[in-house]
């Protein structure tokens, strides 16, 4: 009897040995299971490089614009721009980081393979010269969004593609591909009457196409602003690696102006590398405004406050810490931004596109931003232990 209780307590302790063994083994190899991309866990704030002697009242304006549009979608944000809206119009910089630390939380992004690194680049508003009417210098033109351009929301019938949308036009029944920026392009014309006003200049057409919105300066001196309408629903693709393919450019060396000067220099040769990328993007004038154009939000961007980012892992308004390097000069960039655009090429957890505003200077710094960097969204705090968003 003696001997038969031995054993079976024996059983109980070695099974629960087994157990307590599995389960640290479990534990201690948990970082062996990769972190699926997207928002990551809360950090502290000490945590976020550079932040407690960040300039965050630099955000300031841009929160203020975040003001105009998300109150009514969302109670924490109506709470928040309440707050806000308590402190002067323009706070200092430690008020500002107090009042983030407040009302967020920092999450780090997180990339495929658990990277936490991702490409930072930059954006700017172009000027343009142009015409309402066609002239033999203004002939190439910007297209409104053709009235044959069909979309198709996959998300309604399939909410694992939420948010994808299909692109295309009818022939007959059938939903087929739109057509492509070479067949836009090409001398048959297909959206002859769609022309929006005309620019002198295909390769500053493109890049106005590349960054989304610009203004075209007309003959009599005045400026209308033109923003992004729509897209044909092909991939874009960057013609700096369709450059550096052809060993026109090294790779090292693409930029916003080496590229425009290659094709500059090359004007046999600039059109099929510009039909190398099938996107093509239309527009839509409207008031041209000091305070910049508007972004995917629907509110005006600010200069080096006002970031894209792929509304699939960020959505559009939160707060975002950005630790990345300045191109130009090499120095560190550690600054609150607001994201408040997208944009066809900002795709990923951790990819970020500044907004540097217009002129010369915001071209050369756009131009040249082809950084790493980290980001860390700050998620709505309830104050009861949630976070909204």
């Amino acid at each position: 009897m003696r001997s038969s209780r031995t054993v079976r307590i024996g059983c109980g302790v070695t099974r629960t040995i087994i157990m307590i063994w599995v389960a640290a083994t479990l534990s201690s190899c948990a970082w062996l299971v990769p972190v699926p991309p997207g928002i990551g866990r809360e950090v502290a704030w000490s945590a976020l490089p550079g932040w407690s002697s960040g300039d965050q009242a630099r955000a300031w304006p841009a929160l203020m614009q975040d003001c105009q549009r998300l109150p009514g979608r969302d109670a924490a944000w109506a709470a928040i721009c309440r707050a806000a809206a308590i402190l002067p119009a323009a706070p200092d910089a430690a008020q500002a980081r107090q009042f983030f630390e407040q009302h967020f939380r920092a999450h780090e992004m997180i990339g495929p393979g658990d990277h936490r690194r991702g490409l930072i680049t930059g954006y700017y508003e172009p000027i343009l010269n142009g015409s309402l009417v066609r002239t033999a210098r203004f002939r190439y033109p910007l297209y409104r969004r053709p009235d044959n351009l069909v979309r198709i929301d996959l998300g309604s019938l399939y909410p694992d593609l939420r948010g994808k949308m299909l692109r295309g036009r009818l022939d007959g029944n059938r939903v087929i591909p739109y057509y492509s920026r070479s067949q836009i392009t090409d001398s048959a014309d297909p959206l002859r009457g769609q022309e929006l006003l005309w620019v002198d200049n295909p390769v500053a057409l493109f890049m106005l196409q590349v960054q989304g919105s610009g203004l075209v300066r007309l003959p009599d001196g005045s400026l209308l602003a033109v923003g992004y309408a729509d897209q044909n629903g092909y991939p874009y693709v960057a013609i700096g690696q369709s450059l550096v393919q052809m060993r026109a450019l090294k790779p090292g060396d693409v930029s916003l102006q080496t590229i425009s000067q290659w094709l500059h220099d090359h004007p046999n040769e600039a059109e099929s590398v510009l039909d190398s990328n099938p996107s093509y993007v239309f527009f839509r004038l409207h008031c041209a405004s000091s305070s910049g154009p508007k972004g995917a939000l629907q509110v005006p961007l600010t200069p080096q406050s006002s970031i894209a980012v792929d509304p699939a892992y960020i959505p559009l308004g939160m707060p975002v810490w950005l630790d990345t390097t300045l191109s130009q000069g090499g120095k560190p960039y550690q600054r609150l931004m607001l994201a408040q655009d997208t944009g066809g090429a900002i795709k990923g957890p951790v990819r970020a596109d500044i907004f540097f505003g217009r002129g010369q200077r915001a071209e050369q710094l756009a131009g040249s931003m082809k950084e790493r960097g980290r980001l860390y969204v700050l998620l709505p705090y309830t104050g009861n232990g949630h976070e909204a968003g």
